[in-house]
Formats: C-alpha cells, sequence, structure tokens
C-alpha cells in the first residue's frame, strides 16, 4: 500500500490508477477456485500461508508464487516432495527459502520486508522440535522481526538452558517461542524465569499414549506457570504469527515517530468525573 501510495505522489500512477492497484492489493482469484488475500499484510503485518497439504502440488506452488508475485513474498506450510519439485518449478526467477522440511518463502529477487524493529526468540527442546520451530521462524522474518534461535535444550538436561536463556535475556527478546514434544515442560520451565511473553507449541514427538502431542499439550495447558500462551499441536504457523504480533508492536513503540497528543484532561461535575470534551 505505501509503495501504491508513493507511486501516486511520484506521478507514476494516476488517481484512477492508484485506486484499481488498491483493489488488486485485496482480493486476487487464480483460475476461479482460491482467493488470495492480498491485503492482509497491509492489515495485519503479517502475510497470508498457504497451506501446501491437501492440496495438488502444481495449485499449491501457483499461489505461493502468486502471492511472491503480488506483494513480493509468499510463504507455504507442510509441503511434501511433490510440492517441493512443483515449486522449483513454478518459482523459476523467484528466491527459495528453505525454512525447515516443509516450509517456504519465496521471494521477488531483492524484496526484503520492511523491518519492524522488533525481537522474538525460539527455542526447542529437542531436534525433533526443528521442523515446528522452522514455521515458527519463517513467520517471523517474513513479518519484518529479528530472530535468534536456541535448539536441543530440554529439561532431560536442564543445565543446557540456563547460558543461552540468560543470553537471550539480555537480548531483550520481545516474545520467546518454545515449541517441546514429549512431555512439554519446557515452555512452563521458560515462562516461569522471563519477563517476556512465552508462547508454547506442543509438538507431537513421544512414545505411546499422548506422544502424538497431546501429552505435551496438556502439560501447557496445566502449566504452573501464569501466563504462558499456548497453541495447537503441531502449530508452528500459529505460534509464528503471534509472536510476530507482539514483537511488532514492541518493535513500534521503539522506533522513533511522531509523539501523541496527550488525552483529553477530566473535570469534575456535581455528578461524577467527565471528559472536557462532554457536552
Amino acid at each position: 500500500m505505501r509503495r501504491v501510495l508513493a507511486r501516486l505522489l511520484a506521478g507514476e500512477l494516476t488517481v484512477e490508477e492508484t485506486l484499481e492497484e488498491i483493489r488488486r492489493t485485496q482480493l486476487l482469484e487464480l483460475a476461479g477456485r482460491a482467493r488470495v488475500d492480498l491485503g492482509r499484510t497491509a492489515r495485519r503485518g503479517i502475510a497470508e500461508v498457504v497451506l501446501a497439504a491437501g492440496k495438488p502440488p502444481d495449485a499449491a506452488a501457483r499461489l505461493i508464487v502468486a502471492l511472491a508475485r503480488e506483494q513480493g513474498q509468499g510463504l507455504g506450510s507442510r509441503l511434501g516432495p511433490d510440492h517441493w519439485s512443483a515449486l522449483e518449478v513454478a518459482a523459476q526467477g523467484f528466491e527459495v527459502h528453505r525454512y525447515g522440511p516443509r516450509s517456504a518463502l519465496v521471494r521477488r529477487p531483492g524484496h526484503q520486508p520492511d523491518p519492524s524493529g522488533g525481537r522474538a526468540a525460539i527455542i526447542s527442546a529437542g531436534t525433533s522440535d526443528w521442523a515446528v520451530a522452522e514455521e515458527a521462524r519463517m513467520v517471523l522474518e517474513a513479518a519484518g522481526v529479528e530472530t535468534r534461535q536456541v535448539f536441543d535444550v530440554g529439561v532431560a538436561g536442564l543445565h543446557r538452558l540456563l547460558e543461552p536463556l540468560v543470553e537471550l535475556v539480555a537480548w531483550r527478546a520481545d516474545v520467546i517461542v518454545v515449541a517441546a514434544g514429549m512431555d512439554g515442560i519446557l515452555p512452563g520451565v521458560v515462562a516461569g524465569l522471563v519477563d517476556a511473553p512465552v508462547i508454547g507449541v506442543p509438538v507431537p514427538t513421544g512414545y505411546g499414549a499422548g506422544g502424538e502431542g497431546e501429552a505435551a499439550l496438556l502439560t501447557m495447558l496445566q502449566s504452573c506457570s501464569s501466563g504462558l500462551t499456548v497453541v495447537n499441536i503441531d502449530n508452528g504457523i500459529g505460534a509464528g504469527t503471534a509472536a510476530a504480533l507482539i514483537a511488532r508492536r514492541a518493535g513500534a513503540a521503539r522506533l522513533p515517530g511522531p509523539t501523541p497528543a496527550p488525552p483529553a484532561r477530566a473535570k469534575r461535575s456535581g455528578r461524577g468525573i467527565r471528559s472536557r470534551s462532554s457536552s
């Protein structure tokens, strides 16, 4: 939206052409089946993510590339081998960035998201949690959030967590995403030690009953650390989105900008307090 308005001010577009460009950023129809929400980034600061699972590989690849073509970057999650093959063909001329085994970010050459000033940390308990942690990182970096990652610091060896956690606290992360399977204790441990918001992601790794993430989910929901936020099992995209919204808001508060006008002072009347602007 900013780029369109800048082109209007520069005289590159007429008013009617500008209106047409704005309409196109709100909605794009592909082959009469998919309606891509191109206005989501402008509304929320978070780009739409194409869920590849359940979609034909060619269709998923077209959607991801269409987003990249129209708004500079397209995100896809849950890509299988056939999806990757289709994306390599459809994304020729674009930059393809892999985030773990199942997530892709496609960019127009030279495109970079506007930096938000926000900072987010991603912690995973074990190497089995890597794929879901990468989903969260993809969403955060696409939203212009700076990230730092710590891997393999689960509670089976709690001493491994302390030093990197101290470093993240010193870095002043605005939000921390913690992915853990098995018993899912790590997010609650982290939430009890830091003053930043913590988002827990239950990962479907484990043995036997509860080993598909149910045990980790219930542990996080019943955490003794108050304020721990929990997303659904294996939902790295949801965790990354929530973290990006927090980090972007925190980053915007640090960036220089116009000083907001002070709120109207209230005055007392015989019937209580009312605003000066009240009649």
